[in-house]
């Protein structure tokens, strides 16, 4: 990035830096500034995520625990298979260990 694109202001905000437009916006509203506004096109390559079907009653019990630790049922799937995957991969690699 070129010293020019570093110092670069915001058209709206004036701003020069994530933080400072991140303020801007979060004590601002867009509505007031829509006529300043223009159409842009941009492309977003997002990871494709895939669904797995939960049995209702198991899913209650995770979701009771997502929400005993403060986050999403998704997040805490996701953190328990990633641990499990962990621990299998590490008894799969270690000499003298029958697998499980």
């Amino acid at each position: 990035m070129s010293e020019s694109e570093k110092t670069q202001v915001t058209s709206i905000s004036q701003a020069r830096t994530l933080e400072e437009i991140a303020n801007f916006w979060d004590t601002h509203s867009l509505a007031d500034y829509w006529d300043q506004t223009r159409e842009v096109e941009f492309e977003v390559r997002a990871k494709r995520r895939r669904r797995i079907t939960i049995d209702p009653d198991l899913y209650a019990r995770v979701e009771a625990q997502a929400c005993e630790r403060g986050i999403l049922p998704e997040t805490l799937v996701n953190l328990w298979l990633a641990e499990r995957l962990q621990e299998r991969e590490k008894a799969e690699c270690s000499p003298g260990q029958g697998a499980t």
